[in-house]
C-alpha cells in the first residue's frame, strides 16, 4: 500500500478528478443541455430552475452514467484478468465465450418464434425478458467453462476451448437468423449494438450487486494474479493453489461479463484496451496498482463514449459499440507503437 501511496497517488488523483468531470460532463450532455451547477443542486437535494431537469437527470441521465461506471469498468478488470491468466495480451473479457453464450439466450429470445415456435417469440415482450436469457446463456456456457478447467491442465486449452464456444454459438445464431423476419433481426441488432441507457433503478440494483460481488472476489486474489504473470510453475513454488485461482478467475470474469451483457449488450474494445493503456501510463506489473487503476480508466472510457454517442444538442443516439472502436482503437495502436515494452 506505500507503493499507492507514494509514487502513483498522482495518476490515481488525476484519474479520480477526470472521473468526476466527465460524469458530470455525461450527465449534463445530451439532446437537453443542463448546466453542471443545476446537476449539482439537482444531486444535493435542491431544486432546478426546471423541473423537466429534475426528470431527465433523476430518472434517465444518472442512471445511465452509473450503468456507464459499471459496464466500464467491469469490462476492464475482466479484460486485465483474462490478460494475466493466459499470458495474452489479445486476450480480453470476451474469449471465455461467455458474452457469446449471452447473445445466444438473447437470439433465442429474439429470433427464436421463427424457428422454435411463436410462445418464445412473446417472451420478448417482458421487460426483463432480455436481461434473464442472456443471463441463463451466459450461465450455461460459465458451467461449461468451468467444468472444462476441472478436467484441463494447460490454460491455453481453455482459451481455445472458450473460442471453439464462440464460434458454436456464433453458428446457432446464424441458422436462427436465417428463420427469422427483417423485424425480428432488427431487434437482435439493435441490441448487439450495446446500450447503457435504458436500465431502470431497481435494473441497476441488481446489476451493481453482483458486480460488487464480482470486484470483491477480484481484491482477495492479487498475489496469485500477480504470481500468475511469472507462470504457473513459480506460482506452485509460492504455495499458490493454481487450479483455486484459475476458478475463481473465470468466476469472476463471467460474472461480470455475463451480468454486463444482460443488461448493455455487448460492448466490445474497452476490456481488451484499458488494460493496455493502463500499464502504459504505470509501468507496473503489480496488480494492486492496475486492478483500481484500470476500473477507474474503464469507467471514464466509457463515459467519453457514451457522451459522443448520444450526440449533444441532437435527438439521435450512435451506437455505442461503433463508438468504442471507432476512437479507442487507433489511440491504443498509437500507444503500443510509441512504446516498446508493455508488462503482459
Amino acid at each position: 500500500m506505500k507503493e499507492l501511496q507514494t509514487s502513483y497517488k498522482k495518476p490515481f488523483l488525476i484519474l479520480a478528478v477526470l472521473l468526476i468531470i466527465f460524469t458530470l460532463a455525461n450527465i449534463s450532455l445530451g439532446s437537453v443541455r443542463i448546466p453542471i451547477s443545476d446537476i449539482l443542486t439537482i444531486l444535493s437535494g435542491g431544486k432546478a430552475v426546471k423541473i423537466s431537469w429534475e426528470t431527465i437527470i433523476l430518472n434517465y441521465r444518472l442512471p445511465k452514467a452509473i450503468t456507464a461506471i459499471l459496464v466500464g469498468s467491469g469490462l476492464s478488470v475482466s479484460g486485465l484478468l483474462m490478460q494475466t491468466l493466459f499470458r495474452n495480451p489479445l486476450a480480453g473479457p470476451f474469449v471465455l465465450g461467455i458474452s457469446s453464450g449471452a447473445s445466444l439466450g438473447v437470439a433465442l429470445l429474439l429470433l427464436g418464434s421463427g424457428f422454435l415456435g411463436g410462445f418464445i417469440g412473446m417472451l420478448h415482450l417482458e421487460n426483463w425478458a432480455i436481461a434473464i436469457a442472456a443471463s441463463i446463456g451466459s450461465f450455461l456456457v460459465l458451467s461449461a467453462v468451468i467444468i472444462t478447467a476441472n478436467r484441463v491442465r494447460n490454460t491455453m486449452s481453455i482459451l481455445i476451448i472458450g473460442l471453439m464456444f464462440g464460434s458454436l454459438t456464433s453458428a446457432i445464431i446464424s441458422v436462427l437468423s436465417y428463420f427469422s423476419s427483417s423485424e425480428q433481426i432488427k431487434q437482435y441488432v439493435f441490441w448487439s449494438f450495446g446500450s447503457v441507457g435504458n436500465l431502470t433503478w431497481n435494473e441497476i440494483l441488481i446489476f451493481s450487486s453482483i458486480y460488487c460481488i464480482g470486484m470483491l472476489i477480484t481484491f482477495t486474489i492479487i498475489k496469485p494474479l500477480n504470481s500468475f504473470l511469472l507462470g504457473e510453475n513459480y506460482a506452485k513454488s509460492l504455495g499458490i493453489d493454481i487450479k483455486r485461482t484459475r476458478i475463481l478467475v473465470l468466476l469472476v470474469t463471467s460474472l461480470l461479463t455475463g451480468v454486463i451483457t444482460a443488461f448493455a449488450g455487448p460492448i466490445a474494445f474497452v476490456g481488451l484496451a484499458v488494460p493496455h493503456v493502463i500499464k502504459l501510463i504505470f509501468t507496473t506489473a503489480s496488480h494492486k496498482i492496475l486492478l483500481p487503476a484500470t476500473a477507474i480508466l474503464g469507467a471514464i472510457v466509457l463515459l467519453i463514449c457514451d457522451t459522443i454517442a448520444q450526440l449533444p444538442t441532437s435527438e439521435f443516439t450512435l451506437p455505442i459499440n461503433a463508438i468504442t472502436s471507432l476512437f479507442g482503437a487507433p489511440i491504443v495502436i498509437w500507444l503500443l507503437v510509441r512504446k516498446k515494452k508493455i508488462y503482459v
